[in-house]
């Protein structure tokens, strides 16, 4: 059975099971320095995982920015685990949880071979693209407010 659950608490096992994922994928896989893979941001973030079968395969986190807008980062999933659509899974959980909490754009920075994916879940891409941990990336978003919403 699958199942998503978040934290803010950087002490809990939700955590730590993010902070696996995020180091076989970024650190081993992409060879992303640690360095640069936890940051500064780890406690104001909320972090997301998909379990199933209680084994943790895919995270994301999101980063309030203010302004009612919030940053999804960290979004990797287990290479086993893959074109199993829990990228997809996480992404409209974490879209509905910052709808929920009053956000009303998701921003991100997308690994240019990520582009399509995000693409087809709403995403648009903007500006020039850029290098984050020497891996070309592109800025991308998303309004997550109806227009029915509005009043």
């Amino acid at each position: 059975m699958k199942i998503i659950k978040r934290t803010k608490d950087t002490m809990s096992q939700i955590y730590l099971d993010a902070l696996f994922i995020r180091h076989e994928v970024f650190v081993k896989e992409q060879q992303v320095p640690i360095a640069l893979e936890i940051d500064e941001q780890e406690a104001k973030a909320i972090h997301f995982v998909l379990y199933e079968n209680e084994e943790a395969l895919a995270t994301l986190r999101l980063l309030p920015l203010g302004n009612h807008e919030v940053k999804l980062q960290r979004m990797a999933v287990l290479p086993a685990h893959r074109q199993r659509h829990f990228g997809k899974d996480l992404i409209v959980a974490a879209q509905d949880f910052a709808k929920e909490q009053g956000f009303n754009k998701i921003k991100l920075g997308a690994q240019t071979t990520a582009i399509p994916f995000y693409e087809h879940l709403g995403f648009v891409p903007e500006g020039e693209e850029f290098l984050d941990a020497g891996i070309p990336h592109r800025a991308m978003s998303k309004n997550i407010i109806n227009k029915e919403d509005w009043f």
